[in-house]
């Protein structure tokens, strides 16, 4: 084997590394990256709705904090009433009247 035929072996060989060499150092490391971006667009908007979600919490406990709030779930859930106050309780309606059904048939005949 001449020089030259070692270099033309050696040539693909050594252009087949580098280009291993560069897969490894940039394809694979974007890859992570953009997986890593996408995930953290998805946490992002995990934590904006969670926040959402707080503040509203945050406001419903300020609003169960107040005289008129307790009065009210304490008359609708409790059924209770001030000192003084007659409580009334309304019973549901019974069921509903079934209308007549009419038991009898007609049929005709036709003849040729």
């Amino acid at each position: 084997m001449t020089k030259r035929t070692v270099r033309r072996a050696v040539w693909p060989l050594v252009t087949g590394v580098v280009i291993v060499g560069l897969l490894f150092l940039l394809v694979f490391p974007t890859r992570t990256w953009l997986d890593q971006r996408r995930q953290h667009t998805a946490v992002a908007e995990r934590v904006a709705v969670l926040r959402e979600q707080n503040a509203r919490l945050e406001k419903r406990a300020s609003e169960l904090h107040t005289d008129s709030e307790i009065e009210r779930l304490a008359r609708e859930q409790y059924n209770l009433v001030r000192p003084g106050e007659e409580a009334y309780a309304l019973l549901p309606a019974g069921p509903a009247p079934k209308a007549p059904t009419s038991t009898t048939t007609t049929t005709t005949t036709i003849r040729r």
